[in-house]
């Protein structure tokens, strides 16, 4: 029976869980064990009494460090209820505290992944603490001042452009005693002075 101290009330973590158990199991092994709700169950033919014990012994060894396991990004993502890209921008700002990395190869194919990995006892304070709303309005805010600046850029820019005298370039000022020479519209239009 997984416990709620090592799932954090995730299903997606008693899935990791039992990831792991298969990870360490041999590999004919790996079907002999299943997870449903919270109970992990091992059943093999009693024939294979050896095979079943040590079967036992490392479901059991996983068991006892299943508290300690990193938790891995798409569990941390159930547990918190966020977003890949909350997670990805509280990563960059270091609001959310990685454990680490680990890189691990995908079944069939050569490639390699690596990927942050999360301390379960900082998961558990977040969520203890409510942090994720606190930082959504936060991130709320950040991005209402974006926009506002924005704005402010976009209105500034079309009041200097409304007050350009004609010929005049946007971002260039027209010296005033040049405007009068002759042949200097033409001079300037062709931008020799950049």
């Amino acid at each position: 029976m997984l416990s709620p101290a090592m799932t954090l009330g995730s299903s997606v973590r008693a899935k990791g869980i039992l990831q792991e158990m298969q990870a360490r199991l041999p590999a004919a092994l790996k079907k002999a064990i299943s997870l449903e709700g919270n109970e992990i169950t091992l059943a093999m033919p009693a024939r294979d009494k050896k095979a079943f014990d040590a079967a036992a012994r490392t479901v059991a060894g996983v068991m006892m460090e299943a508290e300690t396991l990193p938790v891995i990004p798409r569990e941390i993502q159930d547990i918190l209820a966020i977003k890949t890209s909350e997670r990805h921008r509280w990563l960059a700002d270091g609001r959310l505290k990685s454990a680490g990395t680990r890189t691990v190869r995908l079944n069939g194919r050569a490639r390699r992944i690596t990927f942050h990995v999360f301390d379960p006892k900082v998961v558990e304070d977040l969520l203890d603490r409510g942090v994720v709303e606190e930082w959504r309005v936060e991130d709320a805010e950040v991005k209402a001042e974006k926009r506002q600046k924005a704005a402010y850029q976009r209105r500034l820019a079309r009041s200097l452009k409304k007050k350009m005298k004609p010929g005049e370039k946007a971002g260039q000022k027209v010296d005033e005693g040049a405007a009068d020479l002759r042949g200097w519209g033409e001079f300037d239009r062709d931008g020799f002075l950049r």
